[in-house]
């Protein structure tokens, strides 16, 4: 079943606030094995003009992604979620993610299209603070594969 290309620039609301915690991004820091100091030490942070520790840049991933999965799963979209892939990622900053950030996300389907059978969804996630200024947006590709037809036909 095609997607409804009637979803097209359809925003939905922000997410709930999220508080971006100290010990999260040292945590997240420790898992992608990245030991840049200013990731865990807030006289390091300070010392390149941040107020605070600062997040790796993909730290934002689990926020957007979840925002995005409650996009495409959506029923009224028709996303088949079983045959999803994630297709790429794209970082795009205003400012590095700190320590005591209140986040919220809002996304946005910028484009549907079809290719070789299979569906081609391209979402923007925003990225607020508690302002409404933007922090960063991502944009998240994901591709439905297309569905194999039975044997013998």
């Amino acid at each position: 079943m095609a997607l409804d290309q009637s979803f097209v620039g359809r925003t939905y609301p922000p997410s709930r606030p999220y508080e971006v915690g100290r010990e999260k991004i040292r945590e997240f820091a420790e898992a992608i094995g990245d030991d840049n100091p200013a990731y865990t030490d807030v006289e390091a942070a300070q010392a390149l003009g941040h107020p605070d520790v600062i997040a790796p840049p993909t730290f934002v991933f689990s926020l957007t992604f979840r925002e995005a999965e409650r996009v495409v799963r959506d029923p009224k979209l028709g996303l088949d979620w079983g045959r999803v892939v994630h297709g790429d990622q794209k970082f795009a900053y205003r400012r590095p993610v700190r320590a005591g950030d209140l986040l919220s996300v809002s996304s946005t389907i910028e484009s549907i299209r079809s290719m070789a059978g299979n569906e081609i969804l391209d979402i923007r996630g925003d990225v607020l603070d508690e302002a409404g200024e933007t922090v960063v947006t991502v944009h998240c590709k994901l591709v439905a594969r297309a569905v194999e037809a039975p044997e013998g036909e």
